[in-house]
């Protein structure tokens, strides 16, 4: 690892794929920190970028990852918690050993990522840990940068893609929350503000919200799939008291679609000041210029085909 390394735990997620592809492709030495080296085979091809297998939770490991590392991305997060305390573990815990490891090791500059409403008294233990999260950042001492996106879309998200997938199969959408407000930003974007970042002295000490162009309600956002996919389906708003039914029993799904704690942080709408990207040179992209790139009928299928010609079907 050289010394002019910059450190990305979470790289080989659906932020940091974008992130660390935008750090190479500028010529920077990248070490992507994974659990497992096979969910970052896509980074592994590029030329300045190092994948390495490790358990960045192991403070031991951690204090070696961040050693000779002049710069340090957390974007370690979790938007579901499997077992009681992982919302800890996961965003205040690492943080608290990241930032002391940062110190123990001379790295000044950490850019770290957070979710729009942060906040240690928030309503769900989600932005309540991601508040609390922050804090620590905040106090640490380094040279700081939080940024707090809205729901992020792009190619691979797990949000739209989701509303996508239960609109081909199901003959009516049951919506919880379905006035919940947000403010999809851009993937491609959130990467760039990170990169614009990291040697911008301005961004130091500075918190972010990052946000895109227009504001939409959950059922618009439903029904903007449907129209995209060609499987538009009835909505049915659930009030709160089936809302609460539906998510206790989705819960108990492999990998759930929705939970309680997921409602609890809707009832703050997701949506800030949009301008705030331009702080780093851009205006936000808008939904409708990405989305039906990936979510139309004739994209979906073009993918279906490329998916069956490599694996020789």
């Amino acid at each position: 690892m050289s010394d002019t390394a910059t450190l990305v735990l979470g790289g080989s997620g659906f932020v940091g794929r974008h992130l660390v592809a935008r750090l190479a492709a500028a010529g920077r030495r990248v070490v992507v920190a994974t659990r497992q080296r096979e969910r970052a085979k896509h980074l592994i091809v590029l030329p300045t970028v190092d994948v390495v297998e490790a358990d960045v939770h192991n403070e031991a490991v951690l204090a070696q990852l961040v050693r000779r590392a002049s710069v340090v991305v957390n974007l370690v997060g979790i938007l579901h918690e499997p077992r009681r305390g992982e919302f800890g573990r996961v965003h205040v815990e690492l943080a608290r050993k990241l930032v002391a490891a940062c110190a123990a090791a001379g790295v000044a500059r950490l850019l770290h990522m957070s979710a729009l409403n942060a906040d240690p008294n928030g309503p769900s233990r989600y932005l309540r840990t991601k508040g609390e999260a922050e804090a620590i950042v905040a106090s640490s001492g380094l040279r700081w940068t939080i940024f707090r996106p809205s729901i992020i879309f792009g190619r691979e998200d797990s949000f739209l893609n989701l509303f996508a997938t239960l609109e081909r199969f199901a003959p009516l959408i049951p919506l919880a929350c379905s006035g919940a407000r947000f403010q999809p930003v851009f993937v491609g974007d959130v990467a760039r503000a990170f990169d614009a970042a990291t040697d911008d002295d301005a961004a130091h000490g500075k918190r972010y919200s990052l946000c895109g162009p227009k504001v939409y309600t959950l059922r618009e956002l439903v029904a903007y799939v449907g129209e995209l996919t060609g499987y538009k389906r009835p909505i049915l708003p659930l009030g709160r008291g089936l809302s609460q039914l539906q998510a206790r029993v989705l819960e108990w799904l492999p990998g759930p679609l929705m939970s309680r704690d997921n409602l609890a942080s809707m009832e703050r709408d997701s949506v800030c000041d949009a301008s705030m990207l331009t702080n780093f040179g851009f205006t936000p992209t808008a939904l409708e210029a990405v989305a039906p790139g990936y979510l139309a009928t004739g994209a979906i299928k073009s993918r279906y085909d490329e998916f069956r010609a490599q694996s020789g079907r």
